[in-house]
């Protein structure tokens, strides 16, 4: 029986390579835009969505 590589060996083999500038200008745009977008959300919900008590 022909034993399997594992995943996690597999991995620890493999050497890191440091995130190229433009994935680190898209990381922190979608970021960005989750954030704005979450907080117009939160804006528009409470202008027409009042909690009334």
């Amino acid at each position: 029986m022909e034993d399997k590589p594992k995943l996690a060996d597999e991995m620890q083999k493999m050497e890191r390579e440091p995130l190229l500038p433009v994935e680190k200008k898209l990381i922190a745009y979608s970021i960005g835009l989750g954030v704005v977008l979450l907080a117009l959300l939160v804006i528009i919900s409470r202008l027409f969505f009042p909690v009334v008590h």
